[in-house]
């Protein structure tokens, strides 16, 4: 059976039965498309089918794009990976430690040891978190009627540290920072930078943070699951189109062809369409594990309608790189040690093996993350791709 077969039979089986309303499926090698197919419908209940250009709320698949935004930056000289990032961002210089609660349930504050560098944000070592894995930042926003970070308000970024910069790794809101820095020193907006710098040179056309009408037309909704298994679209769930500042860690939305590009580009070593977008030196420095000894450990979830628990390589040491996950052994997929990978809340996600030369990526729009049925179906997918592509 060939890899169109295989591919389409397995996601045609899973929106059929319904386990997705609709997905998105493409992979790559260095010198092109692989496979590429869509099923199932954008919204359910309507008439629209998933296309190969529907376009989704990547979330945080935005990440890898706003770090590679900082990283061409650091090429240029205008921010530096060991500097105190309040060199940028002042107000990073104010953020304190939450050490707990007292007797009365008000919050015990410190001053961090270290100051937060950028590769701490970069690394989520920096000590933020969020409320969906963490019950202390839930527990610190309820206090203080601070908002949730996907509101786009800058009140939400307002949240503490969980414990000193590069003490360990925690999930959270440190490449909203780093967004916030890349502005500071280009003096143009997020959308502006990651424009010119990194989506026009890939030709990434179809990826922005203000949908545009043509976008608008292709959109699938995010869908619910619920507690019997079915799904409910949420027909006004949307990152905010006028927000008061441009998450770079979650923002943007995109097409599938759109982030194979960018899959592509780091798998050539930061070259696409002729140019060199990246230096090769730094695709392998954002490659390697900048977090040392420390360990990436699972998602433990505080808000099950958002987030299951996630655990993506249960029993293996995980690391991280600038703005990558890294599997340190082989997985079970075929995917090789020392891969590329991240997701989105929605149940987006991609890999990048650099050693097999080959990546992906795999849309659904399913709440909560780690859908118990989104993400089998990416891995049967990654697993498909590996086992019909010669080695």
């Amino acid at each position: 059976m060939s890899l169109k077969e295989k591919v389409d039979s397995l996601l045609k089986k899973a929106t059929d039965a319904g386990d997705v309303p609709g997905v998105v499926a493409m992979a790559t090698n260095r010198d092109g498309t692989l496979y590429e197919g869509a099923f199932g419908k954008r919204v359910l209940g309507q008439e629209a089918a998933m296309t190969t250009d529907t376009v989704v709320w990547i979330a945080s698949m935005t990440k890898a794009l706003t770090g590679t935004a900082a990283m061409q930056l650091v090429e240029m000289g205008k921010l530096d990976l060991e500097s105190p990032a309040s060199r940028w961002l002042p107000d990073l210089g104010t953020v304190q430690v939450l050490d707990g609660f007292d007797a009365a349930g008000n919050p015990l504050m410190r001053k961090p040891r270290v100051p937060i560098t950028l590769r701490h944000l970069l690394t989520h070592t920096a000590g933020f978190s969020y409320e969906i894995w963490s019950a202390d930042i839930l527990r610190y926003q309820q206090t203080y009627n601070l908002p949730g970070i996907t509101t786009c308000l800058n009140e939400a970024l307002r949240t503490p540290l969980l414990f000193d910069p590069g003490e360990r790794w925690e999930y959270g809101t440190n490449i909203d920072f780093v967004g916030k820095a890349i502005e500071s020193v280009t003096g143009k907006k997020l959308s502006t930078v990651l424009q010119e710098n990194l989506l026009e040179p890939l030709g990434m056309r179809d990826t922005a943070f203000k949908i545009t009408p043509s976008m608008r037309q292709r959109l699938a909704k995010i869908h619910q699951r619920n507690e019997d298994g079915s799904l409910t679209p949420l027909m006004e769930l949307e990152i905010p189109q006028e927000p008061e500042f441009e998450i770079g860690g979650a923002g943007l939305y995109g097409t599938a062809g759109d982030y194979l590009k960018f899959v592509r580009m780091i798998l050539n070593g930061g070259k696409a369409n002729g140019r060199q977008v990246l230096n090769p030196e730094t695709v392998k420095t954002m490659s390697a594990n900048h977090i040392g000894n420390l360990l990436v450990g699972p998602l433990k979830t505080v808000i099950p309608s958002l987030s299951n628990d996630v655990d993506f390589f249960p029993g293996m040491p995980v690391k991280w790189g600038l703005s990558f996950m890294i599997n340190t052994e082989n997985a079970p997929t075929g995917r090789s040690a020392g891969s590329l990978s991240w997701a989105g809340l929605a149940n987006t996600y991609f890999w990048i093996d650099p050693i097999k030369g080959i990546g992906g990526v795999c849309l659904s729009q399913v709440l909560p993350f780690a859908d118990n049925k989104s993400l089998p179906l990416f891995g049967e997918f990654e697993t498909a791709v590996y086992q019909s592509v010669p080695q």
